[in-house]
């Protein structure tokens, strides 16, 4: 499952912390290894700016980093 963490309609940069809650909700539901970030819908034209689609791939990025801490942590 990829769910979209992050969105396209506007500019605003979710948190990563928002992002691995979001990721963490879904995970419990269909097992940890079921999950895969992604965005809601294609960044490319929707995003404002390049430099704008480019922090959300970054702070979903983190926010999976900070899910698999959680979900994988021994």
């Amino acid at each position: 499952l990829m769910p979209g963490v992050v969105g396209h309609a506007s500019d605003f940069i979710e948190h990563p912390e928002l992002i691995a809650e979001r990721l963490v909700r879904y995970a419990r539901v269909v097992g940890r290894e079921n999950v895969i970030a992604g965005t809601d819908c294609g960044l490319g034209g929707r995003v404002g700016h390049a430099k704008l689609a480019w922090a959300k791939f970054e702070a979903m990025a983190e926010g999976a980093r900070l899910a698999s801490k959680e979900l994988w942590a021994g």
